[in-house]
């Protein structure tokens, strides 16, 4: 027992700890470390046993007693052993067969005992939808209308599913619980596994009489135009919660939601990453070499822009509030960082090469005389050279 670890270190919880939070932090280690999660796994089963035993213990509020005052001490020599324990402890005494149900619910499937029954009001299902919109849309906001199907309340039963002068019976199979709870012996011993009832589906009722409107379902589907109001910043991924536009809930529970995601269309020019744009924009070598004034695009629209002389390709300016708004301010924006790229001219008249000449001539990088002078000392030494060689084999 010495080597034992302190039980209320195993489960991660103060010594303080109440009964709900002791339950919540064995449901976390006894799912982690299932056998049946972990087939083969010793180490996860060591885990799982070792959880086990301390929560039986301190779940028990006079072993729990027992161990804050003597620690292991106090089980030893069959102090809380018993022949049906676990580990050589006796689980008799605690809620385990309601956590082993649990967790056996959640694992193959079932609902757990510590769930509510399923014929009480739960809100219904979520609807998802997706709108397509422009680089500009997701940037500055817009509104889009979407046409999708919703159910509404079945005018003619009102919701119950039953043709009209009847109403729906309890579900003879669940006696109106909604749920099945089925015994089962594991390695552990006898467990529970809690089902949802496969012939009322949950709800507890049976419609023998279905409406023919509905066909017993309470609902009848229509198609509804919805307004989407997209705000202003939105990236592409990311989704518009609706609220109450979703699936019906049963029993009296609330609508789901609709989730609209919104897929942004690739824009020619402009990139995005997070609040910040990026594009490239091009400009002559004379602007490049002199400065001057060069139109930008932006979302903004078009811009001036004052290029520095002897700007050189690949700088990157930063128009400051020209990107995208946040979404929680729409007043505070990113920035769009503009790439200038020198374009270099390809075709040229006569005219604009002797420009060109000249300008090089005058920025120090050609030498005086132009080509035609370059060609002729090139041809002087290609001379120069042959006549020497020419006068070694005549010799």
């Amino acid at each position: 027992m010495a080597d034992k670890r302190d039980y209320y270190e195993v489960l991660g919880v103060d010594k303080n700890a109440d009964e709900a939070t002791l339950k919540k932090a064995y449901r976390q280690l006894a799912k982690k470390y299932h056998p049946d999660v972990n087939p083969g796994d010793k180490e996860a089963e060591a885990k799982f046993k070792e959880a086990t035993e301390a929560y039986s213990i301190l779940s028990d509020p006079d072993k729990r007693r027992q161990y804050d005052q003597f620690g292991h001490a106090a089980f030893e020599n069959g102090g809380g052993g018993g022949a049906g324990g676990f580990g050589g402890f006796d689980f008799s005494g605690s809620d385990m067969g309601d956590i082993f149900g649990d967790i056996f619910g959640d694992l193959f499937g079932g609902g757990g005992s510590r769930r509510r029954a399923n014929n009480g009001p739960m809100k219904g299902a979520n609807l998802r939808a997706r709108v397509n919109i422009t680089f500009e849309d997701a940037v500055f906001g817009c509104d889009k209308e979407l046409e999708i199907t919703l159910k509404d309340e079945c005018t003619t039963c009102h919701g119950t599913g039953a043709k009209a002068g009847t109403s729906p019976v309890t579900c003879p199979k669940c006696n109106g619980e909604g749920q099945i709870v089925y015994t089962q012996q594991s390695m552990f011993g006898m467990v529970r596994n809690v089902q949802v009832c496969p012939d009322c589906h949950g709800s507890g009722k049976i419609i023998k009489d279905k409406c023919p409107d509905c066909r017993g379902t309470g609902y009848i589907s229509n198609r509804k135009k919805i307004k989407v109001s997209i705000p202003a910043g939105i990236d592409n991924g990311q989704s518009i919660r609706i609220r109450d536009k979703g699936e019906p809930g049963t029993n009296g529970g609330p609508r789901g939601d609709l989730l609209v995601e919104v897929n942004v269309g690739r824009h020619p020019i402009f990139q995005r990453q997070d609040m910040n744009i990026y594009s490239t924009a091009p400009i002559t070598y004379a602007q490049a070499a002199l400065g001057g004034e060069v139109k930008l695009n932006t979302v903004d629209g078009e811009m001036l822009y004052e290029v520095k002389p002897g700007t050189q390709t690949d700088t990157r300016i930063r128009l400051k509030g020209k990107g995208v708004p946040s979404l929680r301010n729409k007043n505070v924006r990113g920035d769009h960082y503009v790439t200038l790229v020198v374009q270099v001219p390809t075709n040229l008249n006569e005219e604009a090469k002797e420009a060109l000449r000249k300008f090089d001539e005058a920025c120090g990088n050609r030498p005086a005389g132009g080509t035609s002078d370059g060609s002729e000392k090139s041809e002087k030494k290609k001379k120069s050279f042959m006549d020497k060689l020419k006068e070694t084999f005549e010799e």
